[in-house]
């Protein structure tokens, strides 16, 4: 049986390009919680950034409770801990937002897919709520072709 991981880049690309046609999110990465860290992630974007510390920060399922108090830093960019349900059985998502920014906040919502993260930054003016629902939707299909994918080999 193939691991995630065995799952090339072209195809975790293709679940960025997919997401960010939406309309809903500007950037867009997916990151894993071991090396390689970064798999795949929007060219253009901010969360190519991501380094390994912020992502074992934001993955770890040690101390959640603090990162409510302290924030987490995303590819430089401080953002607020608004709800975190990422180890949550059946929801599996975390709702961030983007703070000190002049250009305005926003949001950002990281949702679970098997042993890989989707993390997406909503278009200025769009709400956590509405990127939350588009981005567990979208890990529903992106589940469906990494099954698909893993029954071809």
């Amino acid at each position: 049986m193939q691991c995630i991981g065995d799952i090339s880049e072209e195809v975790w690309q293709d679940c960025i390009t997919l997401f960010l046609q939406t309309g809903m999110c500007c950037d867009a990465a997916i990151i894993t919680n071991s090396p390689p860290w970064l798999l795949a992630s929007y060219p253009e974007g901010n969360l190519l950034q991501l380094t390994q510390e912020e992502i074992q920060i934001l993955l770890a399922r040690e101390g959640r409770e603090k990162l409510f108090l302290q924030g987490i830093t995303l590819a430089g960019t401080k953002c607020l801990l608004i709800r975190d349900n990422l180890y949550t059985e059946g929801n599996n998502t975390m709702d961030l937002r983007t703070k000190g920014q002049s250009r305005g906040s926003q949001a950002v919502t990281v949702v679970q897919i098997e042993s890989v993260y989707l993390v997406v930054m909503g278009q200025k003016g769009t709400e956590g709520g509405p990127l939350n629902l588009k981005a567990f939707e979208m890990a529903g299909y992106i589940k469906e072709a990494i099954h698909q994918h893993m029954a071809h080999f």
